[in-house]
């Protein structure tokens, strides 16, 4: 541990769901240090389970404030065990699980300006939370308060094109609702909401931490296009809510220096910069490096698109946030439930549950399966709310089986042109400099990459990820302290590893795909107007 003494560097957390993480980034870009609190683990007295509580109703989920607010006391003390030289740390910054909420009692940020160096967090600010259990992203309990919030800016689609989103249950401004509703007594006695992420920059300031523009997107409360909070979705939320939940910064914002807690406790210098925290999916973005047209694809349990957007069109599915590196552009974000276990089970039913036979069936059928469609869900679909098998035939009728090799490219053709139209849907396009990142199990596999270049008519990447949000924040804290929005992110982090190429277009792959997209587009409207019956 030695080594780390001449390397200056920042630092990147992630208060994620299950632990908090840190990593140490050189002035290289190298990452050189990282560790980790889990917090069923090493904090049992907690009584988590994947980090949360899950109450008897099976829609609240929390989790314990002061279980985050340990999970750091532990996590600095191993790094100083360890060697670990605080000295060389230039600035810091940090991700936290989205949408959580933090409720801070009437006199804690006198608390947190005058800790003492002597105790750990933990025993100063046990009397600092008016809610001990604090509601997080897996919460779904709040669907009466998404419905009034809806209501009272004039539907979903007028609450998406203000706030980048339709209500969720998740989202901070539906939670704050239901609290206030709820629990008036505990929200009269709250002087400051965060959400993790300003949260965690709070613990390191020792004072209130703004809310980042990305993170504080995901919320319902922000009018994405002026970067304010939006007075109408405020009112309907809660009372005083705007000077409970303070001002907004940009993302790349440093927000002060270390506390001087941390100054006498560990050594950090006292000119180290705290760069504003953001949301684990913006700091994802950031630790992806993806670049104006780019789009990440993390083909996992769940699929998730990551877009770059220059002109957003918020609709009621997907999410725009403000970009966590570029205030002036936005990101999106797209799920889809029906990931990898789908992709299992054909690979079961289709290939004798072999993946050299799935890639063999890819390679021996011809891009656009002879005009073949399909769509495959076995759980409720996120995008769109679809369920169960459809399979179309070349002249668009419903068949009730395909071959096998046409199975299985049916399925995985559909899974990237549904991606593709969603995406295309939020005011996506692709353009020359397109690349797509893509990350999770699947894009180990190079045939279903070769799919996802053709559909997308644009070359794929493949990049390590195993810490995106961490080393995204890192590379957040080097923005910072660059001078944030007067330069270029790309600029920062030009001596990153670079992604490797893992596939290019074939030749003619967008004029097939052009041509089957429309038509893909049209049956998903029609298996969706089927399973929702005549309207009215």
């Amino acid at each position: 541990m030695a080594g780390h003494a001449a390397r200056r560097c920042c630092l990147g957390w992630d208060f994620s769901t299950q632990q908090v993480k840190v990593v140490a980034v050189d002035e290289g870009l190298n990452v050189f240090y990282e560790d980790s609190v889990h917090f069923d683990r090493d904090l049992p007295e907690f009584g988590t389970q994947g980090g949360v509580h899950v109450h008897e109703d099976r829609l609240t989920i929390t989790s314990p404030v002061l279980m985050w607010v340990q999970a750091l006391d532990v996590i600095l003390e191993k790094m100083k065990a360890s060697g670990f030289d605080f000295s060389q740390v230039l600035a810091l910054s940090g991700a936290g699980q989205q949408h959580g909420s933090i409720y801070w009692k009437t006199g804690a940020n006198l608390a947190l300006t005058s800790l003492s160096p002597d105790l750990p967090l933990y025993q100063q600010l046990q009397t600092c939370f008016s809610i001990s259990d604090c509601p997080v992203w897996m919460d779904s309990s709040t669907t009466i308060q998404c419905r009034q919030l809806e209501a009272a800016v004039g539907g979903a689609q007028a609450l998406s094109c203000l706030t980048g989103s339709r209500a969720y249950e998740r989202f901070t401004g539906n939670q704050i609702a239901k609290i206030h509703q709820q629990n008036p007594q505990a929200y009269s006695h709250t002087e400051r909401i965060s959400l993790v992420s300003s949260f965690a920059a709070s613990l390191f300031l020792g004072c209130y931490s703004p809310i980042d523009y990305s993170d504080g997107s995901g919320m319902n409360l922000l009018q994405i296009q002026d970067k304010v909070w939006s007075q109408p979705c405020l009112s309907a939320c809660a009372p005083h809510l705007e000077e409970k939940l303070g001002p907004l910064v940009p993302p790349c914002s440093v927000v002060g220096a270390i506390s001087s807690y941390y100054v006498q406790r560990y050594g950090f210098p006292p000119g180290c910069k705290v760069v504003a925290f953001t949301g684990d999916n913006p700091a994802s973005l950031a630790g992806m490096r993806l670049e104006e047209g780019d789009i990440a694809v993390s083909l996992g349990t769940s699929d998730t698109l990551f877009l770059w957007l220059q002109e957003p069109t918020p609709a009621l599915e997907g999410h725009i946030f403000c970009n966590p590196v570029d205030p002036q552009h936005y990101m999106a974000l797209l799920c889809f439930k029906n990931g990898s276990l789908m992709r299992e089970k054909i690979r079961d039913v289709s290939a004798s549950r072999s993946w050299s036979e799935f890639s063999k069936a890819l390679r021996s059928t011809e891009m656009g399966n002879g005009g073949n469609l399909g769509f495959y869900f076995d759980v409720m679909e996120i995008t769109p709310e679809i369920i169960g098998h459809h399979r179309f035939n070349p002249e668009s009728h419903e068949v009730s089986a395909f071959p096998r090799d046409v199975e299985i490219r049916a399925l995985i053709e559909g899974q990237f042109m549904a991606k593709r139209i969603h995406a295309e849907g939020l005011g996506y396009r692709v353009m020359p400099k397109t690349k797509i990142l893509a990350t999770g199990g699947a894009s180990h596999n190079r045939d279903i990459l070769q799919v996802l270049a053709d559909v997308f008519g644009a070359p794929v990447y493949v990049i390590d990820t195993a810490n995106s949000a961490c080393v995204g924040s890192a590379y957040r804290a080097f923005h910072g302290l660059a001078g944030g929005t007067d330069v270029p992110f790309s600029e920062v982090v030009k001596l990153a590893p670079d992604p490797r190429l893992a596939a290019t277009p074939s030749p003619g792959a967008s004029q097939v795909y052009e041509a089957l997209l429309p038509r893909y587009a049209k049956l998903e409207q029609r298996i969706l107007s089927q399973t929702r019956g005549p309207v009215g």
